[in-house]
């Protein structure tokens, strides 16, 4: 995919700027506030590399804060692009990654990995891309598969998946008997307190080219929003655009859910929303969702850490507090 029209280069870079802007401040407020406090003054030397007075804070804003916010990032931009392109496959605003089961299985291989004492990457990583797609397969086999374009069925069938990895994680963790019954819990709610600058790296060596691929294929998205017939007159390759799609979406998902544990309706939250203000071009969309997700999940981590006083909150309560009303709210209004 190219974009030749100068007018949509001009609006997607303006669009982009703004959003970079923003995120660019989410993560300065997210490696400023916190239980160790300091004032900007000691914050801006930290992140110059200039001398502080306060070299304690020094270490937390770059060996954890900074980590933390670069990972929500990433995880955000994940989540929010792979619900832009799964509302895209099916023309339904009420699809994304944890709806349809993908994010559920992802997170029974994710578990496997972790029981079998594989290492996080890359054991627990490909146990985890392998959860989502079985769990994919049974969702398009269960939609009937011929048409992966059967937003209705597919929907249905995601819904049913995701709930019957519910009760599979569920059954899992209740053989748990040790120490990593309490990790696992907690991750499954959400964590993204044992974020590392090696962890950011490995994501981000996974999730950058998936990225680019999704930009290189969002003019056809625009075309598959058409219908089928439109498309392929058009000259797209139905199947092939689809199944790349969906194994790619399905690769970022596990890769992230593999790191943090279940985020819930962030996917769901953010493409809606930036579909209101933008419009419906996935050439603007595309890079929308990355930089608005990102800014997002910093932001609801930074509330997970503040909220509480006896400690964090997973970060997937707060995304799951903000997300379940909205999907409600769609889902009356889809009815309508």
């Amino acid at each position: 995919m190219t974009v030749r029209q100068p007018h949509v280069i001009r609006r997607m870079t303006l669009i982009s700027l703004f959003l970079m802007l923003i995120l660019i401040i989410s993560i300065f407020l997210a490696i400023s506030v916190g239980a160790a406090g300091g004032n900007m003054k000691n914050v801006f030397q930290a992140l110059l590399g200039g001398d502080t007075s306060d070299s304690m804070l020094k270490t937390i804003i770059w060996d954890l804060r900074f980590p933390r916010a670069l990972l929500a990032a990433l995880v955000g931009a994940t989540l929010s692009l792979g619900g832009l392109v799964f509302q895209a496959l099916l023309r339904n605003p009420l699809a994304e990654p944890y709806i349809l089961g993908v994010s559920g299985g992802s997170a029974i291989g994710a578990i496997l990995g972790i029981l079998l004492g594989l290492s996080n990457f890359p054991g627990v990583s490909f146990t985890a891309f392998l959860g989502s797609m079985g769990t994919l397969f049974l969702v398009l086999m269960m939609s009937s598969g011929a048409s992966v374009l059967k937003k209705d069925s597919l929907l249905l069938a995601g819904v049913m998946i995701n709930a019957f990895c519910s009760a599979v994680i569920m059954f899992m963790v209740s053989l748990v008997q040790d120490s990593r019954l309490h990790n696992i819990i907690f991750w499954l709610m959400g964590d993204l307190s044992m974020a590392g600058m090696d962890q950011v790296g490995i994501l981000s060596a996974m999730l950058i080219p998936c990225f680019i691929l999704m930009f290189r294929l969002s003019h056809d998205m625009n075309l598959l929003l058409m219908g089928s017939e439109m498309a392929m007159s058009m000259g797209v390759h139905i199947k092939v655009v689809t199944y790349t799609l969906l194994i790619v979406t399905s690769f970022m998902v596990s890769a992230t859910v593999s790191q943090c544990g279940l985020l819930g309706f962030v996917g769901l939250i953010i493409p809606h929303m930036l579909r209101m203000i933008f419009g419906p071009d996935h050439r603007v969309l595309v890079p929308a969702c990355i930089l608005g997700g990102a800014s997002y999940m910093v932001l609801c981590d930074l509330l997970a850490r503040v909220l509480s006083r006896h400690g964090e909150l997973p970060v997937g309560v707060i995304t799951a507090m903000i997300g379940v009303p909205l999907f409600i709210y769609l889902l009356m209004k889809s009815k309508q």
